[in-house]
């Protein structure tokens, strides 16, 4: 498309902009203006956008649908060239931005763990302890947490080993090709969104927030899966728990959704076996 004209082209896609916004607080012409900004001197983002400018389309729609900002000011959004198109990449701020503008959460906060941090899970409806050294030596990065506060004033925290984060990087399309990508030039960044990517399974359902992290998977950065095998309750558990946990038409009381979230379980065979005196003396 020898005769492109990008700034032409993004002003251009305000009709596809406007019929999917789910949040009224983006504005059309601030955003316009977020994404001339992004390619203004960056030849190699205008050229990816020239050969497939329906990549770039579709991460206008996507701004839209899934209610965020391109403001490089706030660092929730940005365009970003992968697999041979324009992609919408979301900062794991975005993601907590979006939890938290849509009532999932009242606030969230993620944190890399480093070997001469003195960290300390306190409990599952406590928020975790974590003194650092600012100005030291904190060692090597050795695991990365994300904790939230919900509506109901409960924290759920989620932590995970460095080496889970790095076998999750490792499915990355887009570190396996060796190419610079986010893995390797923002590499705390990426330890952090992927925690809040698998934190985000056990909050309040949101659709914006399943949306954009289906989006951002979708774009290369590698697939969050639980691959390892884990025992659950029995029939005989779950009939003991339910009349704790349920009222009479089967919907989980205040406790039974406090501790669904604080456990991480939809329905209750899900409940891990090692998991269940705790659930039960809470109840009970």
């Amino acid at each position: 498309m020898s005769n492109f004209n990008i700034v032409e082209y993004i002003g251009n896609q305000q009709e596809f902009f406007a019929p999917v916004l789910s949040d009224d607080s983006i504005r059309w012409e601030k955003e316009k203006q977020f994404a001339i900004q992004a390619f203004q001197g960056n030849n190699y983002l205008e050229g990816v956008a020239r050969k497939n400018p329906a990549s770039l389309q579709n991460a206008i729609i996507n701004i839209a649908t899934i209610g965020i900002s391109l403001n490089p000011a706030v660092k929730h959004a940005y365009l970003v060239p992968r697999k041979g198109g324009i992609c919408l990449d979301i900062s794991y701020m975005g993601l907590l931005h979006i939890a938290q503008s849509s009532g999932v959460i009242l606030w969230g906060q993620s944190k890399l763990v480093y070997s001469n941090d003195n960290y300390e899970n306190i409990g599952i409806d406590k928020a975790p302890t974590h003194k650092v050294n600012t100005f030291g030596d904190r060692g090597e990065i050795v695991g990365v947490y994300c904790t939230v506060k919900t509506v109901d004033g409960d924290f759920l925290t989620e932590e995970m080993q460095i080496k889970d984060v790095y076998d999750i990087r490792n499915r990355s399309e887009a570190f396996k090709s060796g190419k610079s990508c986010p893995w390797l030039t923002d590499e705390g960044e990426m330890i952090r969104k992927t925690v809040v990517k698998r934190a985000y399974k056990y909050w309040p359902k949101c659709e914006r927030l399943g949306e954009a992290i289906q989006m951002i998977n979708d774009n290369g950065e590698g697939l969050e899966k639980d691959i390892t095998p884990v025992e659950l309750i029995n029939a005989d558990q779950v009939d003991v728990l339910l009349p704790l946990l349920c009222d009479e038409s089967g919907n989980y009381t205040n406790t039974g959704q406090k501790l669904c979230r604080a456990h991480r379980f939809n329905n209750l065979n899900e409940i891990k076996a090692c998991d269940y005196d705790q659930i039960l003396k809470a109840a009970s």
